[in-house]
């Protein structure tokens, strides 16, 4: 079992406003079964850590490409990322990344 997470670098203080979308689009995903459920979670510089980040993480069984043939993604969920792409910070570095972690299993 893995661990997936997304991390969103923000503009300052639009982290909240970023994790909405984000959620919706993750909801939208889970909603056609292509993401397990999703959990959301931002700081928008008033809590301990980076401040103006947004992260996702679900839990798969296996690495799907998007991009495979026969799975298709919505409209809905490009037109949520164009909401929320210009939320980003791209002025040092990535806007976004993705990490994936093993979970142990007892």
């Amino acid at each position: 079992m893995y661990l997936i997470r997304r991390t969103y670098k923000t503009k300052p203080y639009e982290a909240v406003n970023v994790a909405k979308l984000v959620k919706e689009q993750a909801n939208l995903y889970t909603s056609l079964g292509q993401r397990s459920e999703t959990r959301v979670y931002y700081n928008n510089g008033t809590n301990p850590g980076d401040p103006n980040r947004v992260y996702l993480e679900w839990t798969a069984d296996i690495f799907d490409n998007p991009s495979r043939e026969g799975n298709e993604i919505p409209k809905e969920v490009y037109e949520l990322g164009a909401k929320y792409r210009p939320l980003l910070d791209t002025s040092d570095g990535p806007s976004n990344w993705i990490e994936f972690w093993t979970i142990l299993e007892e």
